[in-house]
């Protein structure tokens, strides 16, 4: 028994050696070929339709950086530093740079992804992505994103940031639930926010204003809303009301217009009566 496991040991270090030399072989091998290998072409990658940043960009950014790959020793690419070098640009949110056997330099990179910009109360003028994070406002691309503007604190100093305010964090709370619906994606197309530091919204479709007051039960309160126009807007038209407010979870308040003989009238939207809705 003794004899047979170690015959057993001895085959398994014999066996474990002959791979050991066969990696150290074939990694000399690469290394030796990649001491020879120069950059062949130089590939990149930016897959989606957000266009911030374009080839051209990217190619300026690594010649500044590291110089002219094509025809340069592969041994010579410092792949960490062309890495690090995109990932600097506000609006590259992850790069992932490596060569293959070719020689080819491969640049994948995956842009940041507006989903409202803000023009502050001091007309600071930036972009949120879909992660919550400032980024610059770009005169060669305008996304099509929510805008909001009016009574907002939040400053930008220029460089990737989290928000602070919690004005703006509603607002991109907001806008992200939007950005995620079909619906109110179409029908609202700016926001507002005002002296009350409340945010109004500004529907394409009716002559009329929404005031929504936070981002609190925003599920809750827009289905009320779908359940007031569904009902009451085609027995009064979208023009009848001046303001639709929808800040109290359970009620949805309504301003008219100044043509009609009541200004202000409460509208039910809680579960025992949606299918009697008052106005």
């Amino acid at each position: 028994m003794l004899k047979r496991i170690k015959w057993k040991r001895v085959l398994f270090a014999f066996i474990w050696l002959i791979s050991l030399g066969g990696l150290v072989t074939l990694m000399s091998f690469i290394s030796i070929r990649k001491s020879e290998l120069k950059c062949s072409d130089l590939k990149v990658i930016i897959p989606g339709t957000t266009s911030f940043i374009d080839r051209e960009e990217i190619n300026r950014m690594v010649l500044e950086s590291s110089g002219k790959l094509i025809g340069k020793p592969l041994s010579n690419i410092n792949v960490q530093l062309v890495e690090t070098v995109l990932k600097r640009n506000p609006y590259i949110r992850q790069a992932k740079v490596y060569i293959d056997m070719d020689g080819v330099v491969h640049l994948e990179i995956e842009q940041r992804e507006p989903v409202l910009r803000i023009i502050n109360f001091t007309n600071q003028d930036f972009y949120v992505d879909k992660d919550g994070f400032k980024i610059p406002y770009s005169s060669s691309y305008t996304p099509h994103v929510l805008v909001a503007n009016g009574f907002i604190m939040e400053s930008f100093n220029g460089s990737v940031d989290s928000l602070k305010t919690t004005v703006a964090k509603d607002l991109y709370k907001t806008a992200s639930y939007m950005e995620r619906d079909t619906l109110w994606k179409e029908q609202i197309e700016q926001m507002y926010v005002n002296e009350q530091k409340e945010i109004v919204l500004i529907p394409r479709v009716g002559d009329h204003r929404i005031v929504l007051g936070n981002a609190d039960s925003l599920e809750v309160r827009l289905n009320n809303l779908l359940i007031f126009y569904k009902k009451a807007i085609p027995a009064v038209g979208w023009d009848s009301y001046k303001t639709i407010n929808i800040k109290y979870t359970n009620q949805i308040v309504c301003e008219k217009n100044i043509r009609d003989s009541t200004n202000l009238a409460p509208v039910a939207t809680d579960s025992s009566s949606r299918d009697t809705t008052k106005y």
